[in-house]
C-alpha cells in the first residue's frame, strides 16, 4: 500500500520527467530513480510500526490474548506480577524495560527520519 502510493507520487516529479525526456527506458527509471526515493518513507516508517507492534503485543499478552503461556513476554510478566502486589520490583522492571525500548526505538526512528529528510537540502518543490 505504501509502496504503491510512493510510486504514484514520485512518477510526477521533475527528475522522473527529465529522465523520460532523455529517453531512458521505463524499467531503468523505475529501478534507478523511483525505487530509491520510494524506499526512504518506508525505511523511516519502520521503527514506528515496530513500536506499535510492541505495544499491541504487550497489551494483548497482559490481557491473556497474546503469545502462548510458556513464551516469555513483557505483557505476561506484568500480568503475572499482579498476583504479587507486595513485590513492586516485579512490575517496575518490566515496565521500565518496555518504556526504555519504546523510547529508544522512537528516538532511532526520529533520527532516521531526520537523516533521510530531503527538505533541508532541496531547492525545488
Amino acid at each position: 500500500m505504501y509502496m504503491r502510493a510512493e510510486f504514484l507520487r514520485l512518477r510526477k516529479r521533475s527528475f522522473v520527467e527529465a529522465a523520460q525526456c532523455l529517453g531512458i527506458p521505463a524499467p531503468a527509471i523505475m529501478f534507478r530513480h523511483i525505487l530509491p526515493n520510494a524506499m526512504i518513507p518506508l525505511i523511516t516508517f519502520l521503527p514506528f510500526m515496530l513500536i506499535g507492534a510492541i505495544g499491541a503485543l504487550t497489551a494483548l499478552d497482559y490481557l491473556g490474548f497474546g503469545l502462548p503461556p510458556p513464551t516469555p513476554s513483557w505483557g505476561e510478566l506484568l500480568h503475572q506480577a499482579q498476583s504479587f502486589r507486595w513485590a513492586w520490583w516485579l512490575i517496575l522492571y518490566p515496565s521500565l524495560a518496555l518504556f526504555a525500548v519504546m523510547i529508544l526505538v522512537t528516538l532511532i526512528g526520529e533520527g532516521i527520519r531526520d537523516a533521510f529528510d530531503p527538505k533541508p537540502y532541496s531547492r525545488m518543490e
